[in-house]
């Protein structure tokens, strides 16, 4: 059951980013804060035993960070 909704849960946040216009360096930002950001959740969760969990939260984190990042620097 948890891996369903989780799998959704990904499919759901691609399907929507997928109609989303940005320009590339706003995509280079929040993308590279999401790899940073899942990197940093993995060795969270590697360290605290709930891997997926950690590894998806630190992604959205990333990717939010380096959204608003992208944003100030604008």
């Amino acid at each position: 059951m948890r891996k369903t909704s989780i799998a959704g849960a990904l499919a759901a946040v691609a399907l929507l980013t997928a109609g989303c216009a940005v320009d590339s360096k706003t995509g280079s930002r929040t993308g590279t804060g999401a790899a940073v950001g899942a990197a940093a959740g993995a060795t969270v969760g590697l360290l605290s035993g709930n891997f997926l969990a950690s590894t998806l939260t630190g992604a959205a984190a990333g990717a939010a960070g380096g959204f608003v990042y992208d944003q100030i620097q604008k």
